[in-house]
């Protein structure tokens, strides 16, 4: 069954390479969607996908990287849109080289 996920994960979470280890890991898995840090302080993933793998995704995003801290995750699960082709890692204009 194809879902999407809102996944929010909170904690220390954002300066630890955690966007770059969840693009590895959903595209590993087959997955479709974005992450990226808000300026909230959270990070937010977006992901489409097979709901197995999904969950899966949502047991690492619970451990995180070596580095990360991760406190509390969220997810709202929805209906699969089918509106990524690949999984990626977005950045804030702040943190794109001029």
């Amino acid at each position: 069954m194809m879902v999407r996920a809102t996944i929010r994960v909170y904690g220390e979470v954002q300066g630890v390479g955690f966007r770059a280890w969840v693009a590895r890991k959903a595209s590993k898995l087959g997955l479709a969607g974005y992450v990226e840090n808000r300026p909230e302080g959270y990070l937010l993933i977006v992901v489409e996908g097979d709901r197995d793998r999904v969950e899966q995704l949502l047991e690492e995003c619970r451990r995180g990287p070596p580095l990360a801290r991760v406190e509390r995750v969220d997810v709202e699960w929805g209906e699969y849109k089918g509106d990524f082709e690949g999984f990626e890692v977005r950045y804030s204009e702040l943190e794109l080289p001029r």
